[in-house]
């Protein structure tokens, strides 16, 4: 159970292509390495936790889009249709497909929302933000630089750095522990429960401890 009260939402999986009427259209894209070998990786809880989006309502399969760089999928969430997508550009050139997705949409940064790992945050954190600086996240840059500020943000908690000496870049892309394993699923309900709040109006900025 999330930690808001929800009202109930109808899911389909046929949205129409493009947006009709009063209708909105909600882009969310996890960031993430494709690629085996970064499966399950703290860099890859961002594409985790689309997948687990999708997995949990009725959506599309998930397509590649090679024009847009990107893995896609689509459904409806109430009144809102909402656009997954798993960048293919990996991490450092994330901005590239945000770029590609919002214009070929015609979405604009308000109405897009980033989901990814914080090392800043602990784990079993999540903190939702409407703006901000890269903070050090590489993808983050990537879409400083080609969408500018304005993005919405789920910043999934993978901190502290353990060890301390350890080079940042090795310790994202390590696997999790075995115990935080264990409790990757419930992080990943309340991540979905925050893109449904998402998909009926701004999420605040704030910041909740789901452990």
């Amino acid at each position: 159970m999330g930690l808001f009260d929800r009202q109930k939402t109808n899911y389909t999986m046929h949205a129409p292509l493009y947006s009709l009427g009063n209708s909105k259209t909600l882009l969310v894209i996890g960031l993430g390495n494709i690629g085996s070998e970064y499966h399950r990786t703290r860099h890859n809880i961002g594409f985790a936790a689309v997948d687990r989006y999708k997995e949990s309502h009725d959506f599309s399969d998930w397509v590649e889009k090679k024009d847009m760089q990107c893995y896609q999928a689509t459904g409806q969430v109430g009144d809102t249709r909402v656009v997954l997508a798993k960048p293919t550009t990996f991490m450092n050139n994330s901005g590239e497909a945000a770029q590609k997705l919002q214009q070929f949409y015609k979405i604009a940064n308000e109405d897009t929302l980033i989901v990814y790992d914080d090392l800043d945050v602990e784990f079993g954190s999540i903190r939702t933000r409407g703006n901000g600086g890269a903070a050090g996240h590489n993808g983050i840059k990537s879409l400083l630089t080609h969408v500018k500020d304005g993005f919405g943000r789920i910043r999934i908690g993978i901190g502290p750095k353990t060890h301390a000496k350890m080079d940042s870049a090795d310790f994202v892309l390590q696997k999790f522990s075995e115990n935080q394993e264990k409790d990757i699923p419930k992080i990943l309900r309340e991540v979905s429960a925050l893109i449904d709040e998402r998909s009926a109006g701004p999420l605040t900025d704030t910041t909740m401890n789901v452990l």
